[in-house]
C-alpha cells in the first residue's frame, strides 16, 4: 500500500522554520544587546579616564602656572638685585675718582688762587674762587688744561673787585 502523508508537513516545515528564525534572532538581539552593553561601558570608562587624563593635566598646568609667578618673581628680584649691584659697584668705582679730583684739583691751583665754593653735577664740575691777579687765572686754567682728570675747562665770568681800606 501506498504510503501517503496526510499530515500538514509545509506547515510544520514552515513553522519549524518560523521557530528556529526566533530563536537564532532571539540570540542575535541577545548577542547585539551584549555588545551594546560592553561597548557602553568600554566608552564609559574610556571617557572617565579622559576626565581623569584632563584634571590631572588641569592640576599640573596650576601647578607649572604656579612655578611660572615664582619664577618670575625671582627673576625680578634678580634684576632688581643686578641694578643695586651695578649702583654699589658705580659707587664704589667713583670713591676714589673724587678723592683723585680734589687730589688734581690741589695739584692744579697756583699760589694766590682759592677755591670758595665747588659743586659736582652729573659729569660736570663747576668751582668759584678768587685770584689775586688775571695772571694767576690763566695759570689755573692752564694747570686744568693739562691735567689729566679734567676736561674742557671753561672760564665763564671774571669779575674785578676792589677793596676798601679806610
Amino acid at each position: 500500500m501506498a504510503k501517503i502523508n496526510l499530515r500538514p508537513w509545509r506547515e510544520e516545515l514552515r513553522a519549524e522554520q518560523q521557530k528556529q528564525f526566533v530563536t537564532i534572532l532571539f540570540g542575535v538581539l541577545i548577542i547585539a544587546a551584549g555588545l551594546g552593553f560592553l561597548w557602553f561601558n568600554h566608552m564609559t570608562s574610556e571617557i572617565e579616564y579622559q576626565k581623569q587624563r584632563n584634571s590631572f593635566i588641569q592640576s599640573e598646568i596650576a601647578l607649572l602656572e604656579q612655578q611660572i609667578k615664582e619664577i618670575d618673581e625671582l627673576r625680578r628680584r634678580r634684576e632688581a638685585l643686578i641694578e643695586r649691584m651695578k649702583v654699589i659697584q658705580d659707587l664704589q668705582g667713583r670713591r676714589p675718582l673724587i678723592v683723585r679730583i680734589f687730589d688734581d684739583l690741589v695739584k692744579t691751583v697756583p699760589e694766590g688762587v682759592f677755591y670758595e665754593q665747588v659743586q659736582l653735577t652729573g659729569e660736570q664740575l663747576r668751582f668759584s674762587g678768587v685770584g689775586d691777579t688775571n695772571s694767576r687765572i690763566s695759570s689755573l686754567m692752564r694747570n686744568l688744561e693739562s691735567s689729566e682728570w679734567f676736561m674742557d675747562p671753561n672760564l665763564t665770568e671774571v669779575k674785578a673787585w676792589s677793596v676798601n681800606s679806610d
